[in-house]
């Protein structure tokens, strides 16, 4: 819910401080700090939220307090889980440092305007149903022992993508998230450097080839920063882990990750390189039934959307995948060879303008 769209009435204010106190609540006034165009606070041109002054009453005892909402920005504040999180911290952190002025409570603005604290809560757990199905994951790991798929395996390869095709249809126009979620695909603690910095010093990666990545993965930020038509909805997080196939081709998802809209390189990378991932742990490169489930899903959706634009922005995201497939700490029983080819397959994609879908296993090799 967007900060304009939370309107506090007076009616929710004084309920919730009538809540707090356990008496009933006479409110006084109300201002906006920094509204005195003479005052020093005009000399600021941005802030994260304009507090609110309160003043009101309890058993003819005077009270001063302040609202302090968190607005939208493009400075690590797109989403509504940033400015929960903002507050969430200010609150836990306040009341440590000596001489700062203390958080006296977490105020939730709930669907109907009402307001409630939060104060009390110390972590938040998700509740869902249970998910019923087999991992698809699971269909590459018979495949990848057995060398042989079967014609289920194709209709489940074609399905997958046109699911994809479905979802990416829906389009999202908001320059400040496209250019969030870049951000975090290079900087963030789940993207790029993230998972580089898990890999402390690896054995099988110079430190100077994974800088490199970081470097390159930046230049391809840069790219496409301008390029906000191609924020969509999205998965997030969509791998054969978080498929989850019944008897046929139906399926539901687990685990979306990182909000709701996103670029469609995210969810097809990160699908289209599990296939390379199995491939893999059985040979030097991308062949055989694997080979043939990769074309199948490519061809599907590119034949489908028409998307040849995602081939000059998909290589960031494949880069990232192929580092948290080959983090020691993601897989640990995977070869060392096999990482190499992983890690050689995100410096070489990165190093290409336009990705070669049908070209893969030259990514593999040193260049």
């Amino acid at each position: 819910m967007a900060m304009d769209e939370q309107i506090i009435t007076i009616g929710a204010l004084e309920n919730y401080l009538t809540t707090i106190h356990q008496r009933p609540v006479h409110l006084q006034k109300i201002s906006t700090l920094g509204d005195d165009p003479d005052s020093a606070a005009q000399l600021k041109g941005f802030g994260y939220g304009q507090p609110i002054r309160i003043w009101y009453e309890v058993d003819k005892c005077q009270h001063d307090i302040v609202i302090r909402p968190v607005l939208r920005n493009g400075y690590g504040r797109e989403r509504e889980s940033d400015r929960v999180a903002e507050v969430w911290r200010d609150y836990h952190n306040f009341n440590l440092l000596e001489g700062h002025v203390p958080a006296i409570d977490i105020v939730g603005i709930q669907a109907d305007r009402s307001l409630v604290s939060l104060k009390n809560v110390q972590e938040c757990i998700l509740l869902t149903p249970y998910a019923t199905g087999i991992p698809y994951a699971e269909d590459l790991l018979r495949i990848r022992d057995s060398g042989e798929i079967s014609q289920l395996d194709r209709e489940r390869a074609r399905a997958i993508a046109l699911y994809l095709v479905e979802i990416h249809a829906v389009k999202h126009h908001d320059p400040l998230l496209w250019r969030r979620r870049l951000r975090d695909l290079v900087g963030h603690g789940e993207g790029i450097m993230g998972i580089i910095d898990g890999y402390g010093h690896a054995d099988f990666v110079s430190d100077h080839t994974l800088r490199s990545i970081e470097d390159a993965a930046n230049h391809w930020r840069w790219r496409l920063k301008d390029r906000i038509n191609r924020l969509c909805q999205v998965h997030g997080d969509f791998h054969p882990f978080n498929i989850l196939f019944g008897d046929d081709l139906s399926f539901q998802l687990i685990d979306r990750s990182r909000g709701s809209w996103g670029a469609p390189s995210d969810d097809v990378a990160a699908l289209s390189i599990n296939y390379l991932f199995f491939a893999l742990q059985m040979d030097k490169e991308l062949h055989g039934p694997f080979q043939e489930l990769y074309e199948i899903f490519w061809t599907t959706y590119l034949h489908q959307t028409d998307d040849m634009e995602i081939l000059q922005e998909i290589a960031p995201w494949i880069a990232w995948r192929a580092l948290v497939l080959a983090s020691p700490e993601w897989y640990p029983k995977m070869s060392h060879q096999a990482r190499q080819r992983l890690i050689n397959f995100a410096c070489n994609v990165l190093a290409d303008g336009r990705f070669d879908w049908q070209g893969i296993n030259h990514y593999l090799g040193v260049l």
